[in-house]
């Protein structure tokens, strides 16, 4: 798929297509400019930045108000810099001067979605088929754009509920606020419930009552941390993987610590479970 383009320097030759045909697909920031102008250099990067960044949602068109007399006096610009910012055809906002960075923002957010809404609508159509072990990495970069809005933070246990990370989901969901546990906070607590229910087959119920007798066997506890492993419950997994290899860093030969780390890569290095853990094992071995 090409990316829409981002920035383009305006011609009598494309004028048409790019203030006006454009600004029907989405919002065309035009910037009246001039080389002797300097607060038209202050600003130019600021809007270039933007443009990139909200990867082709608006198109930053770059008027050269002396080259291109005609059309700064169809706009009727009188000073520079001058910013429009065009929608179907149509001046709808705009300003003079070189804006601080913060304030530009403000004026282009009115019109522009939100640089996390892209990554969210992928997520969500990811989790529609069933993919979530993909949708999670967007997911949480739309939790993290958007200041951690409920809504994405319940998406993301979600995730993890249907993954079978019940600790993950529940760490997630008592971080959200007293305020904003709605009727989808309630569902999805049930659902991690049920699901542990569910879950847990005789081998590891038999094997987590092993552990409750005899909690300083490391084979029980090793036996426990493969079951949970095998059931997709990583957290505990690796937890208990960690205390055997704090107990025997030489346990089995090397095959705890061997699980230990075949855990974290499957699990993906960018996986925030694996980041922790690695750096747990990182700091128990040095």
């Amino acid at each position: 798929m090409t990316m829409p383009l981002a920035v383009v320097d305006i011609t009598l030759d494309n004028a048409q297509q790019y203030l006006i045909d454009e600004s029907f697909q989405r919002p065309v920031v035009i910037d009246f400019w001039a080389e002797w102008c300097g607060p038209c250099k202050n600003l130019m990067p600021i809007l270039e930045k933007l443009a990139t960044e909200y990867t082709g949602a608006f198109l930053l068109a770059r008027v050269n108000a002396d080259d291109q007399q005609m059309i700064s006096s169809q706009f009727g610009v009188r000073s520079l810099p001058t910013v429009m910012i065009m929608q179907n055809g149509q001046p709808v906002d705009g300003f003079t001067g070189a804006l601080p960075e913060v304030q530009v923002r403000e004026v282009l957010a009115k019109y522009l979605p939100k640089p996390w809404e892209a990554p969210l609508q992928q997520a969500q159509e990811l989790m529609a088929m069933a993919q979530f072990a993909e949708a999670l990495p967007l997911l949480r970069q739309a939790y993290d754009a958007s200041k951690q809005l409920p809504a994405i933070a319940l998406l993301i246990a979600q995730c993890h509920i249907e993954l079978n990370r019940f600790d993950e989901a529940e760490t997630l969901l008592s971080s959200i606020k007293m305020a904003d546990r709605d009727a989808r906070y309630e569902q999805l607590i049930a659902q991690i419930i049920l699901k542990k229910q569910a879950a847990k087959t005789p081998e590891l119920a038999a094997l987590e009552a092993a552990y409750i007798k005899a909690p300083h066997d490391l084979s029980v506890r090793y036996q426990l941390a493969l079951q949970y492993h095998q059931e997709s419950q990583y957290r505990p997994a690796l937890e208990h993987l960690l205390e055997v290899l704090r107990k025997d860093r030489s346990f089995t030969e090397g095959e705890a610590r061997k699980t230990f780390t075949s855990i974290i890569a499957a699990l993906g290095k960018a996986d925030p479970l694996a980041i922790e853990y690695q750096r747990k094992l990182f700091t128990l071995l040095y």
